[in-house]
């Protein structure tokens, strides 16, 4: 019987490529996106352009009310003004003593936010590197802090301040704003300081920097990131407080802008300066508005630097 054999198969040259052919399974396309998440991205975009025109327009309405008159606001509310009345904030600035309440808002914020990232900075710092008998006791102190509300420590507060003699006072309120923005800037810096790298500090120990020069030449600068976020928050909160100055301080000479306002809208009864108060609203926003703007980028840095590390 006859057999028949298969040729062996033939060495492949140098130089050659076998190419294999791979069985592809049948599906979607790489790149290409679901119709899911077509419809779900199309949504996301409608609700924050729904959300920017909610937020956006009030403003605008705002800024553009301040250059009419009176007459105008009532007449036409949607219209544009005839031409711009500057002298709006002009008398908003002198008549309504906007500027004095400006002046002292500065002063008031300026100095709580100093020594608010001071004092804050410091204690997140200690709470976020160093173990010690009631470190986590102090930790949650100041986050009770948090939690506590500043409608019931009106009372109180009022007559501690007073028995210091810092009632109807600049460096009173300071001293009022730091302790009510503290617990938050404790909270938020100490889990900051938790996500920079102990290596860098280490190696300062190692070179004989003490403990204030590692912190306030290294670690300080390696937190800027946070520490732009909760100055921006506690400006925000203190820029627009009105309670705790409605209640300690009651000296006409010392208001701030918030108590600006609400005296310029009440002042007159029926026969407001509607065209200066909107002025003097502009006034008090642009502020606001203009540190979100120059720090944006910072804000959000230090609100995700604590998910990579």
């Amino acid at each position: 019987m006859k057999t028949t054999e298969s040729p062996a198969p033939l060495p492949a040259e140098s130089g050659s490529v076998v190419v294999t052919k791979v069985d592809v399974p049948s599906g979607r396309a790489p790149g290409r996106e679901k119709p899911e998440g077509k419809v779900l991205n199309v949504f996301s975009h409608g609700v924050l352009v729904i959300w920017a025109v909610m937020v956006v327009l009030p403003l605008l309405w705002a800024v553009m009310t301040s250059f009419k008159d009176d007459s105008s606001i009532f007449g036409s509310p949607w219209s544009l003004p005839d031409r711009l009345h500057f002298d709006n904030w002009s008398r908003a600035w002198t008549e309504a003593d906007m500027g004095d309440y400006f002046f002292n808002t500065v002063l008031v914020v300026g100095g709580s936010l100093v020594g608010t990232l001071a004092l804050g900075s410091m204690a997140a710092y200690v709470l976020a590197r160093f173990d010690f008998p009631g470190n986590r006791f102090i930790y949650f102190l100041f986050v009770g802090g948090m939690s506590f509300p500043i409608m019931l420590a009106l009372v109180p507060l009022f007559y501690v301040v007073n028995n210091m003699g810092l009632l109807n006072t600049i460096h009173g309120l300071i001293l009022v704003y730091i302790a009510y923005s503290l617990p938050f800037t404790v909270f938020f810096l100490t889990a900051f300081f938790r996500t920079l790298p102990s290596s860098v500090a280490e190696a300062a120990f190692v070179d004989g920097a003490s403990h204030s020069r590692t912190f306030f030449q290294i670690m300080l600068p390696m937190a800027k990131p946070g520490l732009i976020s909760v100055g921006i928050f506690n400006f925000l909160g203190q820029w627009n407080q009105y309670m705790l100055p409605t209640v300690l301080n009651a000296d006409p000479d010392r208001r701030v802008l918030t108590q600006g306002l609400v005296q310029l809208a009440v002042s007159q009864g029926y026969k407001g300066d509607w065209s200066g108060l909107f002025a003097g609203l502009v006034m008090a926003m642009l502020p606001v508005l203009a540190a979100y703007i120059v720090f944006q980028r910072q804000v959000v840095q230090g609100l995700t630097a604590g998910a990579l590390k």
